[in-house]
């Protein structure tokens, strides 16, 4: 007997403002499209007042997850069924799955940044020394599983003094990490000893390609692994600086593909096929 067909596609997508320039579905639906899987991913503009309507629309459509992009990741929570432990401890989701009738909150960001750390670069962060540019989401989510997986001192490099001893007080109270807080001079000089530099800052970011984090350069020392969470473009001049000085570097490329795989696996239950999704995001940023 034939086969019965089955014309539905199941629905995942990104909820956020703005969304027209987020390229996470052109990865994803390579993603499907390799695994035969009949699934689409929509990129949906959500207004901070229209996020409840829609995710009780999410529900009712049976939309299979969702990503949240900016305003969402905090507002969002108080409309799910349950949250990971360590999306709980970062403030902030940016994947939802559906457990049967449940909504799960979950954080990708940094666990897609410690794939990339571990599998491309071949990094434990277990003992390190870390500094992290940045306050912001990116750097919550990064800095939260990089404590988590073991990283020895966590420094947090940041203009606002606010935001940035907010985090530290988060780190040094909720994991076993010892952080602390310098507040962004003018020039920032990378200490000895550092093993690890993030960017989870947007300098740089297209089209602002030219931007440099204000670094005295000379302080990345041959050695030292030095991250830019920045996809596009994926070699920003901070890496390239980086790469002149001897210095390994690990792109935000990688990382929003990791994170993309890990929510695909969440959300379908096969697992990605990563270096497809890896080509299809590259090609659409013209590498």
């Amino acid at each position: 007997m034939a086969e019965t067909p089955n014309y539905q596609a199941e629905l995942v997508g990104v909820f956020g403002n703005p969304v027209a320039e987020n390229p996470t579905g052109v990865m994803q639906e390579a993603g499907f499209a390799a695994c035969d899987l009949n699934w689409r991913y929509l990129n949906i503009t959500v207004y901070p007042e229209d996020l409840a309507a829609a995710m009780q629309g999410l529900r009712a459509m049976n939309f299979k997850g969702i990503n949240l992009t900016i305003p969402h990741k905090v507002a969002v929570i108080q409309y799910l069924d349950a949250v990971s432990p360590d999306a709980q401890l970062m403030g902030a989701v940016n994947t939802v799955r559906r457990e049967g009738d449940r909504l799960i909150g979950e954080n990708t960001d940094g666990k897609g940044f410690l794939t990339a750390l571990r599998d491309d670069a071949q990094v434990d962060p277990r003992g390190k020394r870390v500094v992290v540019l940045g306050a912001g989401g990116a750097a919550r989510a990064i800095t939260v599983e990089l404590a988590l997986a073991g990283a020895e001192t966590i420094t947090i490099v940041n203009r606002t003094p606010q935001r940035g001893q907010a985090l530290v007080k988060l780190l040094n109270d909720q994991t076993p990490t010892t952080a602390e807080f310098v507040q962004w001079p003018a020039t920032y000089a990378v200490p000895d000893g550092v093993d690890l530099l993030v960017n989870a800052t947007s300098i740089g970011l297209y089209p602002d390609v030219d931007g440099l984090p204000s670094l005295a350069l000379d302080t990345i020392r041959p050695g030292m692994v030095v991250c830019d969470v920045i996809p596009n473009p994926p070699h920003t001049r901070l890496l390239q600086e980086a790469e002149r000085r001897g210095a390994r570097t690990i792109d935000g490329l990688g990382m929003l593909v990791y994170q993309g795989a890990i929510a695909f696996k969440m959300w379908t239950g096969y697992d990605a096929p990563v270096d497809v999704m890896h080509k299809a995001l590259a090609a659409e940023f013209g590498q």
